[in-house]
């Protein structure tokens, strides 16, 4: 029977800033990537997150960022490769207590925003951020973009490593991701959206923007939190994956020794 992964990104939420419903989010997906606090989320709220996932038996895990809370962790900041180190261990430390606080404990990392995009193809960050995992637990998994330089260099550094396929977002024919600067970046159709997560799970594929198939071969597929509508498409997606006789369960439980790396 295929097996896939559900993940969002959640614990975004503030008083302020109100982005995503994560209790209705965390019925439906296997895996949360939980804000570490940089870019988005308060203390009492990603607890809030985490206990909830914790009651749902949902996996977690670390969702570091740059230090970027005004744009949300969507701009590429000029950082020192030691003080960016320094900042994904704090942030992965501090998610690692909190969800140990609720009972929980954090299985694996997937980079927020821009910093997951900067690393998919520059080999010099992907190994700051890898050595940040690596230095705060080498059991943690590492889930990337499926064909990254990050996925790659996580693989090599002993990690294991889970490849992602993003359910609403558009590709680009070279499978990257298409800029969210674009109008046509972000899906918000629950339909198309099912047909794709069921395409990818079934198929290892995709329809980039310009109409040809890619191979995207993931183990996880994430549905952004923050997007509009996000939760009727990830329950659409759910139940048509469902339907298909697709098996939902977190990328985490299918490991069974060294690395596994991913390829579009």
């Amino acid at each position: 029977m295929t097996a896939i992964d559900l993940n969002a990104d959640l614990g975004e939420n503030a008083p302020d800033r109100i982005v995503s419903d994560d209790g209705a989010m965390l019925e439906l997906v296997t895996s949360a990537n939980v804000s570490c606090g940089f870019h988005a989320g308060t203390p009492e709220g990603i607890r809030g997150t985490l206990a909830a996932a914790v009651l749902r038996g949902t996996a977690i895990g670390a969702h570091p960022s740059y230090d970027d809370h005004e744009g949300f962790g969507r701009r590429t900041l000029e950082v020192t490769p030691a003080a960016l180190q320094a900042q994904i261990e704090y942030q992965i430390g501090a998610l690692m207590g909190l969800a140990s606080a609720v009972g929980g404990r954090v299985s694996y990392v997937k980079p927020h925003g821009a910093l997951y995009n900067d690393i998919v193809r520059e080999e010099a960050l992907a190994r700051v951020v890898v050595a940040a995992v690596r230095a705060v637990d080498p059991g943690l998994a590492f889930l990337g973009l499926a064909g990254s330089t990050a996925n790659r260099i996580a693989a090599e550094a002993g990690l294991r490593v889970a490849a992602e396929a993003f359910a609403d977002r558009a590709y680009a024919p070279d499978g990257s991701l298409v800029p969210r600067s674009r109008p046509d970046a972000v899906l918000h159709d629950p339909e198309l959206v099912a047909e794709r997560v069921v395409r990818l799970a079934e198929e290892g594929a995709v329809d980039a923007v310009d109409g040809s198939r890619i191979r995207v071969e993931a183990q996880s597929l994430c549905f952004h939190g923050d997007s509009p509508g996000a939760v009727g498409m990830a329950r659409s997606a759910r139940a048509r994956l469902e339907a298909a006789g697709v098996r939902l369960t977190p990328f985490t439980g299918g490991f069974t020794g060294g690395p596994t790396g991913g390829g579009r």
